[in-house]
């Protein structure tokens, strides 16, 4: 089992060589998280990958919970700095399920870190891993933007948490074995078509 969440908040990193510190974690966490389960994963192992001391290591994570966590909320980041315009004549609730079939498939390639990262995430308590409240902004960021909502209502909100909900649960489908490829991509499109047809910026009567 992960180590659990300690009570004292992760340091945030101020200099450049920080950054560089905890880039360097969290890229070791990937390399060892895509061969090894949580379970199997050991910090210091990690820490002796990234070459930094493993108080440092805990300093800016201090649970394999909090690690875990802060690796699917930097991939989140990357793939919405990848997000391209949509094709002309797409409609949103489409482009949304473009979107999540695509981060389905970019997670799926690596079946062990995305058992990890969303293990981890699924978990996290907000109020001890900031890194799980950054991931629901990043991806409801990314949603409304295909959306076209600039300012969404409460029930957008409702809707797109939903979403992500019945998302992950799809995604924890196939990692089980239980969803081939082919039924997540329907299982995602079917899914954004219903829980995104009541939006806020929806053609009236539909």
């Amino acid at each position: 089992m992960p180590r659990i969440a300690s009570a004292r908040p992760p340091a945030e990193p101020s200099s450049p060589e920080q950054h560089d510190r905890r880039e360097r974690i969290l890229r070791a966490a990937v390399r060892i998280g895509a061969e090894k389960s949580l379970e199997r994963v050991q910090m210091h192992e990690v820490a002796k990958a990234a070459g930094v001391a493993i108080g440092t290591l805990y300093r800016y994570f201090p649970s394999k919970l909090h690690l875990f966590t802060a690796v699917m909320a930097a991939q989140v980041d990357r793939f919405k700095e990848g997000i391209t315009p949509p094709e002309p004549g797409i409609e949103p609730e489409d482009e949304v399920s473009l979107l999540l079939v695509e981060a389905s498939r970019q997670l799926l390639r690596r079946p062990v870190l995305a058992t990890s990262m969303l293990q981890s995430s699924n978990t996290a308590n907000v109020a001890t891993v900031g890194d799980a409240m950054k991931i629901d902004a990043t991806f409801r960021s990314i949603v409304l933007e295909a959306l076209g909502i600039e300012t969404p209502t409460v029930q957008d909100v409702t809707l797109i948490r939903l979403l992500m909900q019945c998302w992950y649960g799809v995604l924890q489908s196939s990692l089980n074995g239980r969803s081939s490829m082919a039924d997540v991509e329907n299982d995602i499109r079917l899914a954004s078509r219903l829980l995104l047809a009541s939006r806020s910026n929806a053609p009236k009567g539909e």
